[in-house]
């Protein structure tokens, strides 16, 4: 299985869900860390990620290479993340096949109603049980 994580800024979300990945799947697992910048690939490399990269080129052109792509609500939507999100990058995200799998963060004002607002280490544990519940297909 491979999964892409995609965080901007200064990485800690998608750092976060690569150590709780790694801790909760097998080694098998191929971590692709895509950063939309080079502060975030680098946290989410040090966290265990095979593999990096970043940019707007390395986004679109990932996507669409892996089963399952993991991140916030805002990688979706273009603009987001203090901008950096482009919308070739968010259109990308959109047109993969992949599952994606999104956390309700409540920035880059974004509010999904009907969800449980949890902290953010609860809420990865339930995305890598998700994870888990898709590669039992």
């Amino acid at each position: 299985m491979r999964i892409a994580v995609i965080d901007g800024q200064g990485g800690g979300i998608g750092k976060l869900i690569v150590e709780k990945i790694r801790k909760g799947l097998s080694e098998d697992v191929e971590l692709l860390a895509l950063g939309t910048n080079a502060l975030a690939t680098s946290a989410m490399l040090k966290a265990g990620a095979n593999q990096g990269a970043t940019g707007e080129n390395a986004i679109v052109q990932n996507t669409s290479e892996v089963d399952i792509i993991a991140g916030t609500m805002g990688i979706v939507v273009a603009h987001s993340m203090l901008g950096e999100m482009t919308p070739k990058m968010a259109e990308a995200i959109g047109k993969s096949k992949a599952t994606k799998l999104l956390l309700p963060i409540n920035r880059c004002g974004i509010m999904v109603i009907g969800t449980d607002d949890e902290p953010l280490p609860h809420l990865v544990d339930k995305l890598v049980m998700k994870i888990k519940e898709l590669g039992r297909d």
